[in-house]
């Protein structure tokens, strides 16, 4: 099983140095995925969790993998009804070479009413939309020529019945977003999905995290290896950590979060 992190693209204290930082800790501590959000308008309900500067995922991974020679770099998630599905072939296939083939493309629906209403699309055909790009998608990357680059991973994320079903027709992954072990267990039990790939918490704690609906990734260190030793024994092919709790004022201070992805790239060890 692979570990990935979820980075901050966006918040008052992130810069391209901070970005490039990332970059540095997440591949020198063994980790194998590098991940940014998306939003294409920063619209009053996006800025409260994710405010600006908020660096558009495409072009931020396309600079960071300049500076990286081994990360897989990719999008947790991609709002893929609100970009063309063309322009989003392109721009995936173009990150997929300049990478060396280490994209991967997660993709979703999004939740914001206004950032839809703000791009002119609608937010009641969000998942319509989904899978008619991801069809597209499809179909475009079949008919182009192969050139030896391995072909682009693509991640459907969602917690519903909706995104399931979605990733089992057009995915290479069920990409969830912080849900139970006991989810993910009935999710695999009931549908044919290729692989799963799911993004947790990373929250450290002092003391043992008692509550019975604690999420997977939030607890002491052992609670937390313990989790990923049970995502392992299910079959999780990738599990990307979130060391973001939602408050803008956490990306004026990342090393935080790189001190918890220490304690884990330390720590954890898995069979192969």
């Amino acid at each position: 099983m692979k570990l990935g992190v979820n980075v901050p693209n966006f918040g008052p204290g992130t810069d391209p140095g901070v970005l490039r930082e990332w970059a540095r800790i997440v591949e020198g501590l063994g980790f194998d995925l590098l991940m940014m959000s998306d939003h294409v308008a920063v619209t009053p309900d996006v800025a409260e969790r994710y405010p600006e500067p908020f660096y558009e995922p495409f072009t931020a991974l396309s600079w960071l993998a300049g500076v990286t020679t081994r990360l897989r770099l990719g999008t947790t998630v991609l709002l893929l009804p609100l970009r063309h599905p063309l322009l989003v072939a392109r721009m995936a296939t173009n990150l997929h070479h300049i990478s060396g083939g280490r994209f991967v493309l997660g993709v979703g629906v999004g939740w914001s009413r206004q950032e839809y209403e703000a791009l002119g699309v609608p937010f009641s055909a969000r998942g319509r939309l989904t899978d008619e790009h991801l069809a597209t998608l499809r179909d475009t990357w079949h008919a182009e020529t192969g050139d030896g680059t391995p072909a682009i991973p693509v991640w459907v994320g969602g917690n519903s019945e909706a995104a399931l079903r979605r990733a089992v027709r057009f995915g290479d992954a069920w990409h969830p977003l912080r849900v139970g072990i006991p989810r993910l267990r009935s999710a695999m039990t009931n549908h044919s999905l290729r692989a799963v790939a799911p993004r947790i918490a990373l929250r450290v704690t002092t003391a043992p995290v008692d509550d019975p609906e604690r999420p997977p990734g939030v607890g002491t260190l052992e609670q937390i290896l313990d989790d990923l030793e049970q995502l392992r024994r299910l079959g999780a092919d990738t599990v990307v950590l979130d060391p973001y709790h939602g408050d803008p004022e956490e990306t004026r201070r990342p090393h935080e979060a790189w001190r918890a992805l220490t304690a884990v790239a330390t720590h954890w060890s898995a069979p192969s």
